[in-house]
């Protein structure tokens, strides 16, 4: 029986070429009958894909034919499924584009990155050794989300500053607006899904000042796969696809509250209404009822 399964990687690295990147990266994925979505820039490449484990397999290792691309670490995860085609239910289509970033901060020209990664970013560190700077620093640790703040509502670190950014963008002014410059004297944490987003913003505060600033390795997908639900993590992990977000273990927290009712879920819903992007944390009952923007537009 086939295996769905969904691959999340990024690499930093100056490609001189992104177009010519990109054209060789849709006609693998295509020819490979994935979905997702591939970014790619003069910084480097990003990518979400889903299919059959065994497509994907082949995807990786083409992938790190490619001597810059050489060293990217693939993280693995469940997909929900496959159709009759054998193409990922976690995807609608395949989507490689060339951006200005591969992680949409606004800061382009802030950016440098070398062969190596991102220059001057945060100090990286692994599950385990997140646990032994708690262990020696005790509550001066700060744990500060890199993602929106919808993801960070249904799962976080325990104790976590969050900051109010609606998208990646919103960044750069929060922390030049000084509303952070309080933590520039204690070791700060940044972490995201993956690792890229706190790969740049590692790098944007620590421009900006902060003097200890440090990058979970793999983002929370690598902590949950070392520690799973049993360690400083709480909740589950928003994802970018159908899915919607995962756990990692059967004992997972519920710290979502419902925008409706306040009943406890890990549920997100995009508002239906056409002119609305907006995304809530919504009950099954409350979703069959209005969306909190539009009161007269359900909500599914």
């Amino acid at each position: 029986m086939a295996l769905a399964k969904i691959l999340l990687y990024y690499v930093f690295t100056p490609l001189a070429d992104p177009d010519a990147v990109r054209l060789w990266q849709r006609d693998l994925a295509e020819s490979l009958g994935l979905r997702g979505r591939i970014l790619i820039s003069e910084h480097g490449l990003n990518g979400t894909l889903g299919g059959e484990m065994g497509a994907l397999k082949r995807y990786v290792r083409k992938t790190r034919d490619y001597p810059a691309f050489k060293h990217i670490d693939f993280k693995w995860s469940a997909g929900t499924g496959l159709d009759e085609h054998g193409a990922s239910l976690d995807f609608p289509k395949l989507s490689v584009k060339v951006r200005d970033e591969i992680v949409s901060f606004g800061a382009p020209g802030e950016l440098r990155v070398d062969p190596d990664g991102v220059l001057g970013g945060g100090t990286k560190l692994s599950p385990e050794a997140l646990h032994e700077l708690v262990a020696e620093r005790g509550d001066d640790v700060v744990f500060f989300d890199g993602r929106n703040s919808l993801e960070a509502a249904i799962g976080r670190f325990a104790g976590a500053v969050v900051p109010d950014a609606e998208t990646t963008r919103d960044f750069v002014e929060l922390l030049d607006s000084g509303e952070f410059d309080e933590l520039k004297g204690r070791p700060v944490v940044t972490y995201c899904t993956g690792g890229i987003r706190c790969e740049v913003l590692s790098s944007l505060m620590t421009s900006r000042g902060f003097g200890e600033v440090y990058q979970l390795d793999g983002g929370i997908v690598r902590y949950g796969e070392r520690f799973g639900d049993d360690g400083l993590w709480q909740g589950s992990l928003y994802v970018f696809d159908q899915r919607g977000s995962i756990d990692f273990s059967d004992h997972a927290a519920v710290i979502g509250s419902c925008t409706g009712c306040g009943s406890a879920t890990n549920r997100t819903v995009n508002c239906t209404d056409a002119s609305c992007d907006a995304e809530f944390v919504l009950c099954e009952s409350c979703s069959a009822s209005a969306c909190p923007a539009h009161s007269n537009s359900p909500v599914e």
